[in-house]
């Protein structure tokens, strides 16, 4: 690469903000060039900058403006800057959230600094970086391989499932919206683990926002 990418930094956490600083000063083809604790701080600075960064790497806890909220904000405002979450946390509701906000990426914080250089190089290049947490084995069948997918089909009670999957619903939830039984909205589920060979409900996320089932919008 012949310009270093651009990064921006928001994570309340400052030991950790200034590790993560340290760490991208030793990768040659990088630097940081806005770090601040929370994303209202970020949006601030963006908006008044010369340059903006090509990635924000965003924590999603944080005062004022959490991550959910600064990745859509940063995406309503800038569509073409690229967004990767670095949580401590893994489950699947702060994965689908950071997803359906405009993530294209998500790594634990405990990531060795290889997964770290690795996860930004592959956004700065690509839409997404596919990693196992986010279910990588999916992301790369569906971006890859869309014809495929695509030619899948689906009916009108599996869309709206997908649909729902979307939202911040649990189970439970989705079968009360759907009027259905709480064993059959599991049902759904794994007809659809298994029609389209996922194994997750973030999993499900991602090929309804690929496919066009659901948008960052709904």
């Amino acid at each position: 690469m012949s310009e270093k990418i651009k990064l921006a930094l928001a994570d309340d956490h400052n030991l950790f903000r200034r590790g993560m600083e340290e760490i991208i000063d030793d990768f040659d083809n990088m630097e940081v060039i806005c770090s601040v604790a929370n994303g209202k701080e970020l949006i601030n600075n963006m908006m008044s900058a010369a340059v903006l960064p090509d990635i924000c790497l965003l924590d999603i806890n944080m005062p004022l403006m959490n991550g959910f909220e600064t990745a859509g904000k940063i995406k309503e405002m800038w569509p073409g800057i690229k967004i990767l979450a670095v949580s401590v946390y893994e489950s699947e509701f702060n994965i689908i959230g950071m997803l359906r906000a405009g993530a294209g990426g998500y790594i634990l914080k405990d990531s060795q600094p290889a997964i770290l250089r690795q996860a930004i190089e592959t956004l700065y290049s690509n839409d997404f970086y596919h990693s196992e947490l986010v279910t990588g084995k999916l992301m790369h069948q569906v971006i890859s391989k869309p014809k495929d997918t695509l030619s899948i089909e689906l009916n009108e009670k599996e869309i709206q499932f997908l649909k729902l999957c979307c939202t911040e619903m649990i189970y439970k939830e989705i079968a009360d919206v759907m009027n259905i039984g709480h064993r059959t909205i599991d049902g759904y589920r794994d007809q659809l683990f298994h029609k389209l060979k996922i194994k997750s409900r973030t999993g499900l996320v991602i090929y309804a926002l690929k496919r066009g089932i659901a948008n960052l919008d709904d």
